[in-house]
């Protein structure tokens, strides 16, 4: 693991049975993904050879808020919300939470460093939460490890209301505190932040606490079959969906791809990310690739990377545990991150110094995604779990490839287009790829 997390054990969601999409609901996607291919003079110039990938993209519903330098003068993040702050070389930002006792409280954070910012081992990040008397509740460090290049971290900090605990379970003011940590020799620009405040409500009945002592822990053989073209999002807040099954986009270097897997509870999220070959040439770029995995609260679960010297090469996320409520109660980052139902984040980043050796050209990216394991029932929540579940609609969002937006009302095929700022070609292949898809689902099964 090439990106180091902690954190303090926490507490977690739940969903139904899978269902297919409608007739009618193929039927617009196939509509949308015609009308994306009758209108390619809409996709934005960075797509062309040779341009900068694309840079990350912020919610465009995110707040501007400023950091304060003291406690004191703090401003309120509002659960349910989402802003956008800077956090400078060395700095540190603190933000204000008004907490009651009927409801677990995460606050992530999106550290973005400008594109083609050097990195030293070790520059990140930290979030904490903390009360009125300085206490921490809940914490999580994040840095970029291996790779002298920045790119994308993120990581949350947590306030969980726990009886067999003293501290933070009052009703009242706590604090977001974010602090920078840069090498001397690292970039010293700003870094953007996005924030987001979110709620998770109590059980409303004690469940297990205990994790149980054995599990799946065995890989499933990778999917094999030909790779349906879904490029990726820029962001969170763009990520685009995915199902089981293998999935190919295109990456340029210095570019992170983001996608989100909606799993259910008892279920097991497995991804392995493959790097194509090329024919220019076989020079070694060490930690080409960055693979994370980040949970439905923007939590950091875990990250691989893998070097590239001209062959395929392949990189998988480590197995997790089943989603569970009584993961939270593990001190170890990977499986406390199991802890809730609902999208789970995807992430590939290539690095920059590819573009020394093979060019600024796209490289192909395939990526295999397994969710196994029946859903069951959620932990019994006391209130609605909001994204701490999953949906028919986030079911049908990954069936289609819908990013966020487009999952909320936009359109599906043209919201996947415009987020991977892909050039002609691929848009072809995805138009062409989501009617053969379609076609296959439409067709009755055979005898």
């Amino acid at each position: 693991m090439s990106t180091l997390a902690g954190g303090t054990a926490g507490n977690g969601t739940g969903g139904g049975p899978r269902r297919g999409g409608t007739a009618a609901r193929r039927a617009a996607a196939l509509a949308a993904a015609a009308a994306a291919v009758g209108t390619l003079t809409a996709l934005p110039a960075h797509a062309a050879q040779g341009a900068p990938p694309p840079p990350y993209a912020f919610d465009d519903t995110a707040r501007p808020i400023e950091g304060a330098a003291s406690s004191a003068d703090a401003k309120e993040l509002e659960p349910g919300k989402s802003y956008r702050d800077v956090l400078r070389k060395d700095g540190k930002v603190y933000y204000r939470l008004g907490l009651g006792t009927t409801a677990n409280a995460y606050v992530s954070a999106v550290a973005v460093p400008r594109p083609g910012g050097k990195a030293a081992y070790g520059d990140g990040f930290r979030i904490a939460i903390q009360d009125d008397s300085g206490t921490e509740c809940g914490y999580q460090d994040v840095n970029f490890a291996f790779g002298d290049h920045a790119r994308p971290l993120t990581a949350y900090a947590r306030r969980i209301i726990d009886p067999d605990v003293s501290s933070c379970q009052e009703t009242g003011t706590y604090y977001v505190v974010v602090e920078r940590e840069s090498d001397a020799e690292s970039d010293p620009g700003d870094w953007e932040l996005e924030l987001r405040h979110v709620s998770e409500p109590l059980l409303a009945k004690t469940g297990p606490t205990k994790l149980p002592e054995t599990w799946a822990s065995a890989t499933p053989a990778p999917l094999t079959g030909t790779p349906v073209p879904r490029p990726g999002g820029n962001g969170f807040h763009t990520a685009v969906s995915l199902e089981s099954g293998a999935w190919r986009a295109d990456i340029r270097p210095g570019q992170t791809l983001f996608y989100r897997v909606p799993v259910d509870w008892g279920q097991q999220l497995f991804a392995r990310a493959e790097l194509g070959s090329s024919a220019t040439g076989d020079d070694l770029v060490g930690n080409a690739l960055a693979f994370g995995l980040d949970n439905p609260a923007r939590g950091f679960v875990d990250l691989e990377t893998v070097s590239y010297s001209g062959k395929q090469t392949t990189v998988g996320i480590d197995p997790q545990r089943p989603v569970a409520h009584e993961n939270r109660s593990s001190y170890e980052t990977a499986t406390s991150g199991m802890r809730f139902a609902g999208w789970y984040y995807l992430t590939a980043t290539l690095s920059p110094a590819m573009a020394e050796k093979y060019g600024d050209g796209a490289v192909p990216l395939i990526l295999r995604v397994q969710v196994t394991g029946k859903a069951g029932p959620g932990p019994g929540y006391a209130g609605d779990p909001g994204p701490f579940q999953v949906t028919a609609g986030d079911r049908d969002a990954a069936e289609t490839g819908a990013s966020g937006p487009g999952a909320a009302g936009g359109g599906t095929a043209m919201t996947v287009l415009a987020a991977g700022g892909i050039g002609l070609g691929t848009v072809l292949l995805v138009g062409l790829g989501a009617w053969t898809l379609l076609a296959r689902r439409a067709a009755p099964p055979r005898a």
